[in-house]
């Protein structure tokens, strides 16, 4: 009489439970849980991006959803309900027109360095500029660049693609959009004729 395999000890749970434990996870931490982090708690075997596309799956359509930020996960207010909690935020910083144009240089160029935002913006770049998107959380240093000098590069943050709702930064708006929304100025790009006795650019012309 043949005996029927004994049960393995170590079965990873069934898929549905996995995702019941990732939601459990997302919901209990404060930040976005990349899938590394995910991975470390649990189960070995567990089959985790399969269970995040369920979950993802499961709360289309509703007051919250599952979101991929960078290469994290959050659950974030559907985007039709957002001005429910628009009362509730409070702005505890507003950007320059410098900072912001340098944000955007950031994320559309990253990796940048400082030489290369100031030439796509074509006036200099001040330190407490980009110091003050570090401090924000939304700008972190990157790798050096393997040109002369190895200069630092800047690169955005999972926070910055967190607050504005992107994936990643491919999901960036085009320029067009940008300068729709004030965030560049409608210059001409750098080495283009400008007006004559146009006044010498400086960082406080952006400041709003």
């Amino acid at each position: 009489m043949t005996q029927s395999p004994a049960p393995a000890q170590f079965d990873a749970p069934p898929q549905a439970e996995i995702a019941r434990m990732i939601e459990a996870m997302l919901f209990a931490s404060a930040e976005p849980l990349s899938t590394a982090e995910m991975a470390r708690r649990l189960p070995e075997g567990a089959e985790l991006t399969a269970a995040l596309e369920d979950l993802r799956a499961r709360y289309e359509g509703r007051g919250v959803e599952l979101r991929r930020v960078g290469e994290a996960w959050a659950f974030r207010t559907a985007p039709d309900l957002g001005h429910l909690l628009e009362r509730h935020t409070v702005e505890t910083r507003k950007l320059s027109r410098a900072a912001t144009e340098t944000l955007a240089i950031i994320a559309y160029h990253q990796p940048a360095t400082r030489a290369e935002i100031e030439e796509i913006r074509g006036v200099s770049v001040s330190r407490g500029t980009i110091d003050q998107l570090i401090e924000m959380g939304w700008v972190r240093l990157g790798r050096r660049k393997m040109t002369p000098g190895r200069p630092v590069t800047f690169v955005v943050t999972e926070g910055f693609l967190d607050h504005f709702g992107l994936s990643s930064p491919r999901d960036l708006p085009g320029l067009r959009e940008l300068r729709a929304a004030g965030l560049l100025d409608n210059r001409p790009p750098p080495g283009a004729d400008a007006p004559e006795a146009a006044p010498q650019a400086q960082d406080s012309l952006f400041e709003s």
